[in-house]
């Protein structure tokens, strides 16, 4: 390995459908290695990732504890500092993808010294003909101006079609000096930006535009209702747990029987609703997205 070490790290419950392509994109991108932490997988995916470990450089770690998500990024950030050396950490989640907006690779657009890095997010939309083609990567469209419906919380007899609201952005970190790291990654602290924090805050933190993130959270109704019901069973276990609300809204609304009605109404986007949307400037549509990503 050189100098300039990018590793990134994953934590996966039950993504069989895209972890393949998440490794094998990442590895064409510049990524080093990487740590993949397994929670209690059901449906193949711990399988995959031994397969993908004969050719790719992956440590898989085995986590069978109560779902910590904050504290496991961290520890698995702190690993790639002590087994790779690294000089950049990417916290991954499986439907992520991390792109760069230029010619570069990430690793080369990584090779400066630094300690936290914020970079845009933003949800592709799952339409009717990428689900008729069975290939939730032919979708072309993400959210660039995302809808405000104000808290959804207690919205949940309302239309609010979640894929659509503003998500946060994602750090890249450096682990020598890392302090903190905010549940799913969206925000970081170093020793380095310490004081810049208590000047400013997180929000202050300057997007660091040279790469974006690409988010695939609803790929197929199995899917989505399998998530679902891992997220229920998450708080039935821990009522205290750390869950971001559009998940709770899901749950009650699973627990209605409505899953389905929900996933028709507000997650799968025809192309009339697309079109509409484009115009009004939520959705942009980007057919070059697919083009780089590794199947």
């Amino acid at each position: 390995m050189s100098n300039n070490v990018l590793v990134m790290t994953i934590l996966v419950k039950d993504e069989v459908d895209i972890i393949e392509a998440n490794i094998k994109t990442h590895t064409k991108l510049g990524v080093d290695a990487f740590i993949v932490m397994d929670n209690n997988s059901t449906d193949g995916t711990r399988d995959v990732l031994a397969s993908l470990s004969q050719k790719y450089n992956i440590k898989i770690i085995d986590q069978k504890g109560e779902y910590n998500q904050a504290k496991w990024m961290l520890s698995l950030a702190k690993m790639a500092k002590k087994i790779y050396n690294a000089n950049w950490v990417i916290n991954n989640d499986a439907d992520e993808f991390w792109l760069p907006t230029n010619s570069k690779n990430l690793k080369e657009n990584l090779n400066f010294r630094g300690s936290v890095l914020t970079v845009n997010r933003y949800n592709m939309i799952l339409d009717t003909l990428a689900q008729e083609s069975n290939n939730f990567f032919n979708s072309e469209y993400f959210v660039k101006n995302p809808v405000y419906y104000g808290n959804i919380k207690n919205k949940i007899d309302e239309d609010i079609s979640i894929p659509l609201i503003k998500i946060a952005p994602k750090t890249i970190v450096n682990p020598n000096g890392l302090l903190y790291i905010r549940g799913g990654n969206h925000k970081a602290l170093h020793i380095l930006n310490f004081i810049d924090y208590l000047k400013s805050g997180y929000d202050k933190i300057k997007r660091f535009s040279n790469i974006e993130v690409f988010h695939y959270p609803i790929r197929s109704y199995e899917q989505f209702e399998k998530n679902i019901k891992n997220r229920k069973r998450l708080l039935e276990l821990n009522r205290n747990i750390k869950m971001g609300p559009h998940y709770k809204r899901w749950v009650k609304i699973y627990n209605q029987g409505r899953l389905k009605e929900e996933y028709e109404n507000n997650i799968l986007f025809n192309k009339e609703q697309i079109k509409v949307l484009e115009h009004f400037n939520i959705l942009k549509r980007d057919s070059t997205i697919k083009t780089k990503i590794e199947i």
